[in-house]
């Protein structure tokens, strides 16, 4: 299954990349929702949360937060506070049906989200 994400990765079509290994990539979001908004993919297909196998998988999710920590860091925004979310399934509110990490900050997150 091919995403908007999966051509992103590779590179047949561009996004504002701003961190990258060689099992995730990192690049803002088209439709911010904060003044900082970036989102954290692994370069596998992993269509939602649930797919996530953790013997196959093992380390990955460490990795997306590690990165989006030092992100957050680079964005000025580690201080005051920022969000992540993974959005799960229709209901959850996911739009691409491949693992997706929001790294979301720059402005004061309200509560409940949505």
């Amino acid at each position: 299954m091919s995403t908007i994400f999966s051509k992103i990765i590779n590179k047949e079509i561009p996004a504002d990349i701003v961190f990258e290994t060689d099992t995730i990539l990192a690049f803002k979001d088209v439709n911010p929702q904060a003044p900082v908004h970036i989102l954290i993919i692994p370069k596998v297909e992993i269509p939602k949360v649930t797919d996530i196998i953790v013997k196959e998988h093992d380390g990955l999710l460490g990795e997306m937060i590690d990165a989006a920590n030092k992100l957050a860091k680079e964005m000025g925004i580690a201080e005051d506070g920022f969000r992540l979310v993974f959005n799960c399934g229709d209901k959850g509110g996911q739009e691409v049906y491949h693992l997706h990490l929001h790294l979301l900050g720059g402005r004061q997150m309200k509560w409940p989200p949505g």
